[in-house]
C-alpha cells in the first residue's frame, strides 16, 4: 500500500535524481543514510557529481546548511569555533562555527591535516563539541556529507580506518553513460538544474521520520545472518580487521531504513546483501598479503562479495 511517507520519499528521491541522473542507486543509499541517522561519505574521481549530490540532498531540506570546502591550512576552530574577547562587558564569547547547521558539506575531507579532521569527526560521533571545557550540543538533524578523490596523493591526508568508521556508508556515483551524459550536457546547457530544488521536508520532518526508521522491524533469524557476516570478516585470512560494532549497528540501522524507503515495516535478507558493501567496504583492512593485487577499495569490495557467498541464508 502506497502511504503518505512513500509518496514523500519518492518526490524526495525523484527531486535529488533530475539533478544526479542515472545513478538511482546513489541516491537511495544516501537517503538510507539521512534516515537512518548516519553520516554519508561520496568517494570518487573528480567531476562525477560527488558535491552536487550533497548540494543536492542540503536544498531538499529546508534545514541550515553549511558548505566547508577543506583546505591543508584550515584550523580545527575554522570548523568549531572560537571564543572571542568582548570588551564591552570585558567576558569571552564563543562564536559558533561552521559545524552548527543541519546540514555539513565538508569538500574534500582528505585535504586537512588529520587534527582538523578529528575535530569535524569528533562532532560526527558524539552530536555536541567542547570548546575551553564547555559543550555546546549540535543541531538535529545532523548530517555530515564528505567527499574525496581516492586518486589523490600529493597534499592529501587520507582518513585512517579509525575515522572512516564513523561514516555509516560510503558511496561511489561513478561514470554516467554516454545517453545520460549527453542528457546532462543538454540539461545544463542554460542553467544548472540544481537551481530548480525546492525543499521538501523540514528538520521535524527528517527527526520524525528518523524516530519510524526505528521501528522497523528486524528478525532474530536476520540478525544472526548479519552477525554470521560479520563474524565471517573478522575470521577470514584476507583482512587482518574485521568489521567493528559500530560497523554491525551501522549495518543494522540501515537496513532498517533501507526496508522503510521501500514501504516496509519488516527487513529481509535483501537489505542486508545490498548494504554489506557500502557499509562495510571501507572499514574492513585488507591483509598485507592480499593488498597489492588490486586496488584497496576493489579489493575490499570483491572481499566482501565473497564472504556474502559463502555465509548461509536463512530460509
Amino acid at each position: 500500500m502506497i502511504t503518505e511517507t512513500s509518496l514523500r520519499l519518492r518526490e524526495l528521491r525523484q527531486s535529488i535524481e533530475s539533478v544526479i541522473r542515472g545513478k538511482a542507486e546513489a541516491v537511495q543509499l544516501a537517503v538510507v543514510s539521512l534516515l537512518a541517522g548516519g553520516h554519508l561519505l561520496v568517494e570518487d574521481v573528480p567531476g562525477v557529481g560527488k558535491t552536487t549530490l550533497a548540494q543536492t540532498i542540503a536544498r531538499c531540506l529546508d534545514c541550515s546548511f553549511q558548505r566547508i570546502q577543506i583546505t591543508s591550512d584550515l584550523l580545527p576552530s575554522d570548523i568549531v569555533g572560537v571564543s572571542v574577547y568582548n570588551q564591552s562587558n570585558g567576558d569571552f564569547e564563543f562564536k559558533p562555527g561552521p559545524i552548527f547547521a543541519n546540514v555539513i558539506l565538508a569538500d574534500e575531507i582528505n585535504r586537512t591535516t588529520p587534527k582538523t579532521q578529528s575535530s569535524l569527526l569528533e562532532a560526527m560521533a558524539e552530536g555536541h563539541v567542547t570548546v575551553e571545557n564547555r559543550t555546546y550540543a549540535l543541531p538535529r538533524p545532523f548530517l555530515v556529507l564528505a567527499t574525496q578523490n581516492p586518486i589523490e596523493h600529493y597534499g592529501t591526508y587520507p582518513l585512517p580506518e579509525s575515522q572512516l568508521d564513523r561514516f555509516m556508508m560510503r558511496v561511489r556515483i561513478g561514470y554516467p553513460s554516454s545517453l545520460e551524459e549527453k542528457e546532462i550536457l543538454r540539461q545544463q546547457a542554460r542553467k544548472h538544474p540544481i537551481d530548480s530544488v525546492k525543499p521538501l521536508m523540514t528538520a521535524e520532518d527528517v527527526i520524525e521520520l528518523q524516530e519510524e526508521v526505528r521501528n522497523v522491524r528486524f528478525d532474530e533469524a536476520l540478525l544472526d545472518y548479519l552477525m554470521d557476516i560479520v563474524t565471517a570478516t573478522r575470521e577470514s585470512e584476507m583482512l587482518e580487521l574485521g568489521v567493528s560494532p559500530r560497523g554491525s549497528l551501522s549495518l543494522y540501522r540501515a537496513a532498517q531504513s533501507l526496508a522503510f524507503t521501500e514501504d516496509r515495516d519488516y527487513c529481509i535478507t535483501d537489505d542486508i546483501k545490498r548494504l554489506v558493501v557500502p557499509v562495510f567496504g571501507h572499514r574492513v583492512v585488507i591483509s598485507s598479503r592480499y593488498a597489492n593485487r588490486l586496488r584497496k577499495a576493489e579489493h575490499a569490495d570483491s572481499i566482501l562479495e565473497d564472504i556474502l557467498k559463502n555465509v548461509k541464508v536463512p530460509i
